[in-house]
């Protein structure tokens, strides 16, 4: 059922942008659904439509903003074995293998985590990210492995979105980069945007783009004649931009292991012990894995945290540079 919401903007609200105004009053709809609304030209100031996000407003405005029943998801169901790490009767928490994206987009529409998320039961998800979005709160890359939280309801996706925005939610990653970063624990705090050389790549900028945040520290170096010299890293994300941490590492010179979008150029290793090397030169991903997510549980109002182990193919890499560094 359709929903409108009507306000009157006050004297001490004047001059606020008017998805900040909305956000404010409206404390549980998202800034970036309010955003999308407005986008999709839902909003009206003084009866008029404004499709500017970023429209200032006035003493006495008159704010409606339509939000309509969401449509059901149209997907084909995918036959895929999902790795369930915990379930309730509002969300669900997965082990995303590398190798396959999180929804439907250009070039792949029905072999995703949403179509299999379909599969096993499309009317128990939330559906205010649109069609072909239905649950998705956060994605990781598809190369990417680790853990995403799924809403299956829209309260527990706006409390979840909530919680993304004012960076509450727990988000520890372990990647794999080549070289050491120095100092070797630290915060990284750049903008992100898109490039202008390529649209599918983000990077870092200093003066325009969306805030980003990556506390590291170094867990690992491993360093021999036959091995190259590799970092195991800790990240925790404060913010959660798109490739932030492959665009961070990136940035700083230490490009993560396997990444075929962000990598630096290297020379080829001599020496380097042969089983290590056919691991390496094996990885068709990046060596990058969220390890733990934490948040307050939307109905149980509980902090609950979630972790998982490396899989097999990255396990196996360091498994191989801890026996050569003996």
């Amino acid at each position: 059922m359709e929903k409108r919401i009507n306000l009157i903007v006050n004297e001490a609200e004047k001059k606020l942008r008017v998805d900040i105004f909305i956000k404010k009053r409206e404390e549980i709809i998202s800034r970036s659904r309010i955003k999308n609304l407005i986008l999709d030209k839902k909003l009206k100031i003084n009866n008029k439509l404004v499709i500017d996000p970023s429209k200032k407003i006035s003493f006495n405005d008159e704010i409606s903003l339509t939000i309509p029943e969401p449509k059901k998801a149209s997907l084909k169901p995918y036959k895929y074995k999902l790795d369930i790490v915990y379930e309730d009767e509002d969300l669900i928490i997965i082990n995303k293998p590398s190798g396959i994206v999180m929804h439907p987009g250009a070039g792949n529409f029905d072999k995703t985590i949403v179509n299999a998320l379909i599969s096993r039961d499309k009317n128990t998800l939330s559906n205010i990210s649109g069609e072909f979005r239905p649950g998705i709160v956060h994605r990781l890359d598809k190369n990417t492995s680790g853990l995403v939280v799924i809403a299956k309801n829209n309260q527990t996706h706006e409390h979840l979105s909530r919680q993304f925005n004012k960076h509450t939610i727990k988000r520890l990653y372990q990647l794999l980069i080549w070289g050491k970063i120095k100092p070797s624990k630290g915060r990284i705090e750049t903008f992100i945007v898109r490039s202008s050389k390529n649209r599918q790549m983000m990077e870092v900028s200093s003066v325009k783009g969306k805030k980003a945040i990556t506390n590291y520290k170094t867990i690992e170096v491993f360093e021999n004649k036959n091995t190259p010299m590799l970092s195991l890293i800790e990240c925790k994300l404060e913010t959660g931009r798109t490739h932030q941490i492959r665009v961070h590492m990136s940035h700083l010179g230490n490009s993560i292991v396997g990444d075929d979008k962000y990598k630096k150029k290297f020379k080829k290793i001599k020496d380097i012990d042969p089983l290590l090397e056919k691991n390496l030169m094996k990885l068709n991903r990046q060596f990058l894995h969220a390890k733990t997510i934490g948040f307050i549980h939307p109905k149980k109002n509980k902090e609950m945290t979630f972790n998982s182990i490396l899989p097999q193919e990255l396990e196996k890499i360091l498994k191989r540079l801890r026996n050569t560094s003996k």
